[in-house]
C-alpha cells in the first residue's frame, strides 16, 4: 500500500516531492494504464483546487481519453482542437488562465476554469499529455508549468514502453 502525505511548503518543494512520489510509483512497472491511473490519484490527492487530473493518450492520430480523477470526460479529441488538441499538435505545453477565452475550448467540464496541459513525448514521439484542470481561474503558474514538464520527463518513457515492453517485463517478475 502507498501512503504519500505530501504537504510542501511551497510549490518547487511540493514539485520535488510529488515527482519522487511518482518515481517510486511507476519504477519498474511496464504497464502504462497502471502508471497513469497511479499518478491521476496522486495527482488528485496532491494538488489544490483542481477539478479534474489525468491522461490523454496518443492513439491513430488522435487523443483518446486514459485515466483520470474526476467528472466523465470528452472520450477522443483531435489533434488541434481545445487545449489538449493544441498542446498534442504542437508538443508544447498549454497553460490557460481562462479556458472560455482559449478558441475553440472543449468544455467536458462546465465547472473547468483553467488549464494546464503538458505533452508527454518520448524519443520525438508524441505518447499523450498529461491534463490538469480547476475550477479556479488562472490557478496554474509557471511553477506548475516547470514541476508538471518535468514530471512529464520522468512519465514519458514509462508510458511510451507499455506496447512493446509489458508483456515481456511481466514474463521477468
Amino acid at each position: 500500500m502507498y501512503d504519500f502525505r505530501i504537504d510542501a511548503a511551497d510549490k518547487p518543494a511540493l514539485y520535488r516531492e510529488l515527482i519522487a512520489a511518482a518515481d517510486s510509483l511507476t519504477a519498474g512497472e511496464p504497464d502504462a494504464v497502471a502508471n497513469m491511473a497511479n499518478i491521476a490519484a496522486l495527482l488528485w490527492e496532491t494538488l489544490p483546487e483542481l477539478n479534474w487530473a489525468g491522461f490523454y493518450r496518443h492513439v491513430g492520430g488522435e487523443l483518446v481519453l486514459g485515466p483520470f480523477q474526476g467528472r466523465a470526460a470528452c472520450i477522443r479529441i483531435p489533434f488541434g482542437k481545445g487545449v489538449c488538441g493544441a498542446a498534442a499538435a504542437t508538443r508544447a505545453v498549454q497553460c490557460v488562465a481562462d479556458v472560455n477565452a482559449f478558441p475553440g475550448h472543449i468544455a467536458c467540464d462546465s465547472a473547468s476554469a483553467s488549464e494546464l496541459v503538458v505533452p508527454l513525448v518520448h524519443d520525438g514521439a508524441l505518447v499523450g499529455v498529461l491534463d490538469l484542470d480547476s475550477p479556479r481561474l488562472a490557478r496554474f503558474d509557471a511553477e506548475d508549468v516547470a514541476g508538471c514538464s518535468e514530471l512529464a520527463r520522468l512519465l514519458a518513457p514509462r508510458l511510451a514502453s507499455m506496447d512493446a515492453a509489458a508483456p515481456e517485463a511481466l514474463k521477468t517478475r
